[in-house]
């Protein structure tokens, strides 16, 4: 598998010419694949995986550990929290962590508990939303904190004569902003994340989508009986959209068609449209402006799909993974955003309805139905069955390589 590195970005004006650049290129890489008879993007070979980095309780463990407590996880983008006293909550994992947006611009992450007793200092309303705060104040004894997490005031402080109140300000939790993307790890710490070094090369593929003016439109839990990596397989591949969606995206879409670029751990996909068979034959000059679109992935466990409802309208749309307390279990966080307008900066309501609730979709519930009776299926393979990842499966086996080489296991 070759490790793409990027274009050259000194030779961009912003990231609107970067975007057109790089559509530009992966248009032409379609076209190509669709004038060569529909062939697609391999990687050097199948590969076989055990079913067990699935179903084995000491690995889901492992992952946990090595994954979602040690690396950093996205919790949200910018607009989640745009203002002094916009909070949010990061719950997946078990733990309640909160990120709140200072008097000072900056997001700053601590365990959603307060120090005097432990109980949970913000609860998320029915939206999923939390709402401003100028302090945060404990429901149980109404100890208050500022939004820096410094104890401000103790109710019946003379009841702690001899407690060092500067021991009981709230546990922080590393959180970083970036290129509108707010990053987690999850567990409690004051040390810094460096996410340009977590990103890599990756770092202006990501930078160039301005995420920071994504408006959050609708979000959503999605909950399966799978594990979360075969569900996060279904993303990985267009291979079975011709028969498992084949009312749906494999009407507009070509099956088993793609263009993979690698950045280290994380990648880029795309599928192309049918449209893009219009182009074969016709001189790049005369090929209409594209949109950017692609499929995004952060690793460890998040999925970034930017598309456009017409040219220059653009939509994304979130998925974190994360895996519940057993092999089999795991949810999925849906968020749907708007992106502003490239000509007039404005949201419009059009962009709106599209970025409905995905997780509700019915290439989402077809995905889902599979991976949870492919998991119940492999809990009871047959001693010495291997899952197999073809050479067209090139996403795919690129996701758990780099799981295997975080985790220190072999595939």
């Amino acid at each position: 598998m070759v490790e793409k590195k990027g274009v050259d970005d000194s030779v961009w004006a912003d990231h609107v010419e970067r975007r057109r650049h790089v559509a530009r290129a992966i248009q032409r890489r379609m076209v190509a694949h669709i004038a060569a008879g529909r062939t697609t993007d391999f990687s050097s070979g199948p590969l076989e995986n055990d079913p067990a980095v699935y179903t084995d309780h000491a690995r889901a463990e492992l992952e946990k550990r090595e994954l979602f407590c040690k690396l950093p996880l996205v919790a949200g983008f910018s607009r989640d929290a745009p203002r002094a006293g916009d909070s949010l909550l990061f719950e997946e994992l078990g733990q309640s962590i909160l990120i709140v947006r200072g008097e000072d611009d900056m997001l700053r992450g601590f365990l959603n508990m307060c120090t005097h007793r432990g109980a949970k200092l913000v609860r998320a309303s029915s939206d999923g939303n939390c709402e401003r705060r100028t302090r945060l104040t404990c429901p149980f004894h109404a100890w208050n904190f500022n939004l820096d997490g410094t104890l401000a005031a103790v109710p019946g402080q003379q009841g702690f004569e001899g407690v060092d109140m500067c021991q009981r300000n709230l546990v922080p939790v590393p959180v970083a902003e970036w290129g509108g993307i707010i990053f987690v790890r999850a567990a409690a710490g004051a040390d810094m994340l460096d996410i340009p070094a977590h990103l890599g090369v990756f770092a202006p593929e990501l930078e160039q989508l301005e995420l920071a003016g994504a408006l959050p439109v609708k979000s959503s839990m999605l909950t399966a009986d799978t594990n979360w990596k075969f569900a996060l397989d279904t993303y990985c591949e267009g291979y079975h959209f011709a028969t498992l969606h084949a009312s749906t995206i494999g009407t507009t879409h070509y099956s088993n068609v793609a263009v993979f670029d690698a950045f280290g751990p994380h990648w880029r996909i795309n599928f192309p449209g049918k449209s893009v068979a219009s182009l074969v034959g016709v001189h790049e000059t005369e090929w209409p402006e594209c949109d950017y679109e692609g499929v995004h992935f952060i690793f460890p466990n998040t999925i970034i799909v930017v598309g456009a409802v017409e040219p220059g309208k653009g939509f994304v749309r979130v998925f974190r993974l994360f895996p519940g307390r057993t092999p089999g279990k795991m949810s999925c966080h849906v968020t749907a955003y708007i992106l502003p307008d490239t000509q007039t900066g404005e949201y419009r309501a059009a962009e709106v309805e599209f970025a409905g609730d995905d997780s509700d979709s019915v290439v989402t519930q077809e995905d889902y139905r599979v991976a949870v009776e492919a998991y119940a299926n492999l809990t009871n393979a047959p001693a010495g069955f291997k899952v197999v990842y073809g050479r067209n499966e090139i996403a795919l086996q690129a996701f758990h390589r780099s799981i295997c080489e975080a985790i220190g296991v072999p595939l």
